[in-house]
């Protein structure tokens, strides 16, 4: 299945995204079928070929959430905004030793010195 979906371009905490389609399944950052424009969210402003991106969906391409919402922003296609989801892995936090253990455990240590 075809999908246009975004691919980010950049350098560090400078993101540009281009808008390209491909297959669902492959990552951005292999090849691609076509280029359909860009997007550069810092200063909001982007290209998009408008007779290309119409075709692809005509042809059943289907749109990512966040492209979906972008080319309503930019009144490319007509419809309602979807809800984004983002994954978000949560790093496990080191176990933190309290105050009041520290205390017991340099307690210990000086009297088994003396």
């Amino acid at each position: 299945m075809l999908t246009i979906k975004l691919a980010r371009q950049g350098k560090k905490n400078q993101p540009f995204f281009r808008l390209i389609i491909q297959e669902k399944s492959k990552s951005p950052a292999s090849n691609f079928l076509e280029d359909l424009g860009y997007w550069n969210p810092l200063i909001k402003k982007g290209e998009f070929k408008k007779e290309r991106i119409l075709y692809w969906i005509s042809q059943g391409a289907q749109l990512t959430d966040s492209v979906n919402n972008l080319l309503i922003n930019q009144g490319i296609i007509a419809g309602e905004k979807r809800k984004v989801t983002t994954i978000r892995r949560d790093k496990k936090e080191p176990t933190k030793v309290g105050a009041e253990d520290k205390k017991e455990v340099v307690k210990t240590k000086k009297e088994t010195k003396t």
